[in-house]
């Protein structure tokens, strides 16, 4: 059941002790999503744009997949098919953002303000950055990132972008306002959007640090 017409395949493993799901060869940036387990149902974080029987079937395995949630328009891609291969799972975006939906479906529900309740506990955070509907997921003690808050090769600290390409930095006030909003959600780890991108520990504390060294910097 392979939709994209090319010798690629879904790479799925583990990765930080959830079922992680990317492409090889890595396609565009190489991102790879995470199927988070609730108990009250699954939640897919972030799109990869392929979709295949033996990834479809590793996803299934681990039960019912209740949405899809995303953190921003660089992961859209794929994500209507991965939502007809579950059975129309809802798709849930920030209503901010819906000027980046190439492709209307019936399965995608923009949601608006500044927080979603999802279920078993887990929350979306809308934070900005480099897309005004920008969203993270909390869940127990893990912070699912994307590149909103982007966990780089030194894991004692994050960074942020408008532009990564670009390589365009956002203004002080939005990466200390991102901060501020992450500050009463309490979390040990942060997992970005690429394999093994993890902050293991004091994730709080990264975030804090990162954004009064990120005002400092600037500020020279």
């Amino acid at each position: 059941m392979a939709h994209l017409a090319c010798d690629h395949r879904c790479e799925v493993r583990d990765d930080a002790g959830m079922l992680g799901i990317g492409v090889e060869p890595s396609i565009a940036i190489g991102q790879r999503m995470l199927l988070l387990e609730t108990g009250e149902g699954n939640v897919l974080w972030d799109m990869i744009p392929l979709v295949d029987d033996a990834a479809l079937e590793a996803v299934r395995a681990r039960g019912e997949v209740r949405a899809i949630a995303i953190s921003h328009p660089h992961y859209y891609s794929g994500m209507v098919e991965w939502s007809r291969a579950l059975g129309g799972v809802p798709i849930l975006l920030h209503e901010a953002d819906r000027e980046w939906i190439m492709r209307p479906d019936r399965a995608i529900e923009l949601w608006s303000g500044e927080t979603r309740e999802l279920f078993g506990g887990a929350t979306l955070l809308r934070l900005g950055g480099h897309f005004a509907g920008g969203t993270v997921l909390h869940h127990g003690a893990t912070l699912f990132a994307g590149d909103i808050v982007q966990v780089i090769p030194d894991r004692r600290f994050v960074g942020f972008m408008w532009s990564y390409p670009n390589l365009i930095p956002l203004p002080v006030a939005e990466v200390e306002r991102i901060a501020a909003a992450l500050e009463p959600w309490r979390f040990e780890r942060i997992v970005g959007a690429w394999w093994e991108r993890i902050v293991e520990r004091d994730g709080n504390g990264v975030v804090r640090r990162s954004a009064e060294r990120y005002a400092a910097a600037l500020a020279k």
